[in-house]
């Protein structure tokens, strides 16, 4: 399968994509750097940050309180927005969304779009439904307007790009350029400037994300490294912001929070590079800013996670933090997961967003190191919502198979019993350990159990108890 058909499709088979992934030599080198890059800037930073955790847990508390009262902060962003001259909307789902964008853009007659990079417009096609209007869409964050031009999904929250080599980069834009292009990035970097500068100059509206939105002022938050948002949303006419309705936050004072613990988990920063703060339309004796705000609030399954028991999850922040710390992610990249957000927090939220029957899978696409809680900067504890996804998806099935329920009930008075559990670790150690003793790992596991060994091997027991060895060696 060619590289492009596999980073542009969507699936839900992420044993196949997964095994695929594996076996691509160009993503593998992306992904080889990825930890001793984003994610040991990620652990640095905090470190560097004195009680960064005092700092984290603040910000998971005020993500917590916020969705005690979303209702009543959702109601406050409306009168704010609208008090400032910008207009509101409450999209129940992703189609829906983009019906309410598809009738902002008939009625300002727009036919060129420019975005800002947004999580959530991936999350609901927006592009390809505009596409299907007549509109023309123009992704201008450097990273996704390569992979536009590609025709792929992003590959990660911050990086969209991430399973792209200079080399491949370099082939697509001088494709797109009709011309021959160095394969190095600041040429790379130049070209995209040179034309994304006319998109901008000619563009009727301009789309954007937001990172957070502030219901006391109004104030729509946008952060990223590159100008480009920046321009999205001072020079075309409208300005048109879509987010998650858990994005809101209630005050302004809140923000500093998220402003230190999100740069740091993205991309090891102190602060981003830009961080533009958008309150409600120009106003008279201003010399730029758009004309209309309109600000579009999102559901898409949200309220049902709200009152449910994995409502944790809805206190991302989209930094990627947890797609480099883990183990899974940095092995098989994002295409893997099937849908728009990858890594642990993909794996919990494609199922909570797209369905659990046919994301089966993704909640054991994870080792439960607990890595991705570590570094998240709101600490959600994401393999406590995997466990519960598992839990789900056990009782949708109808529960283990009779083998099963005797085996885990063996292991469980086993467990509560020494004198079991003495016997039977002597058992192992005398019979399975000794006859491995000279290769130390098994080969084959047998009936159900050779999925693993399908692919790696597992480790043998030891040819002893630590018990007898102490008995034998520790007193001395």
């Amino acid at each position: 399968m060619a590289a492009t058909d596999y980073a542009s499709r969507e699936h839900h088979e992420f044993l196949n994509a997964s095994a695929e992934a594996l076996t691509n030599a160009n993503l593998q080198l992306a992904l080889a750097n990825l930890g001793d890059t984003l994610g040991q800037r990620n652990r640095d930073a905090f470190a560097a940050l004195p009680d960064s955790s005092a700092l984290r847990e603040r910000a998971r508390a005020i993500k917590d309180a916020t969705l005690a009262e979303l209702d009543r902060h959702l109601e406050s962003l409306e009168a704010s927005v609208q008090r400032l001259g910008g207009q509101v909307y409450f999209a129940g789902d992703g189609h829906e969304a983009c019906q309410i964008i598809e009738g902002i853009l008939r009625d300002c007659g727009a036919r060129r779009v420019v975005k800002s990079k947004s999580m959530t417009t991936e999350e609901i096609h927006l592009n390809r439904a505009l596409e299907a209007a007549g509109v023309e869409v123009v992704e201008t964050d450097f990273g996704e307007f390569i992979v536009q031009i590609a025709k792929h999904r992003p590959s990660h929250l911050v990086a969209p790009a991430l399973h792209l080599r200079t080399r491949e980069v370099a082939e697509l834009l001088s494709e797109h350029a009709r011309r021959p292009l160095p394969a190095d990035a600041e040429s790379l970097a130049q070209y995209a400037r040179e034309t994304l500068r006319e998109k901008f100059a000619t563009a009727d509206v301009g789309i954007t994300g937001a990172n957070f939105a502030v219901a006391e002022t109004g104030t729509i938050v946008l952060i990223s490294n590159e100008g480009n948002a920046r321009l999205t949303v001072t020079l075309p006419r409208v300005h048109i912001a879509i987010l998650g309705i858990e994005k809101v936050i209630p005050k302004l004072a809140d923000l500093p929070v998220f402003l230190k613990v999100l740069a740091r988990a993205a991309t090891g920063q102190t602060l981003s590079v830009y961080t533009s703060l958008v309150t409600g339309p120009r106003r008279e004796g201003e010399q730029d800013g758009p004309e209309e705000v309109h600000l579009v609030l999102l559901d898409n399954g949200r309220t049902r996670i709200l009152g449910g028991p994995l409502r944790e999850s809805l206190f991302c922040i989209r930094c990627g933090a947890c797609l480099n710390a883990c183990p899974i992610y940095r092995n098989i990249g994002g295409h893997a997961y099937g849908g728009v957000y990858a890594g642990p927090i993909g794996a919990v939220l494609t199922p909570l967003y797209d369905g659990l029957a046919a994301n089966r899978h993704l909640p054991h696409a994870s080792s439960l190191c607990g890595a991705c809680q570590a570094a998240c900067p709101v600490k959600i504890a994401i393999p406590e919502l995997l466990v519960k996804l598992r839990g789900e998806l056990h009782r949708a099935s109808g529960g283990e198979s009779k083998i099963e329920h005797w085996a885990y009930r063996v292991w469980a008075r086993a467990m509560r019993s020494p004198a079991l559990y003495r016997l039977g670790t002597w058992l192992a150690t005398r019979t399975i350990g000794r006859w491995a003793r000279r290769e130390r790992w098994l080969r084959r596991l047998p009936g159900g159990l050779r999925g693993w060994t399908d692919s790696r091997d597992f480790p043998a027991p030891s040819t002893e108890r630590f018990r007898d060895w102490w008995s034998r060696e520790g007193q001395a």
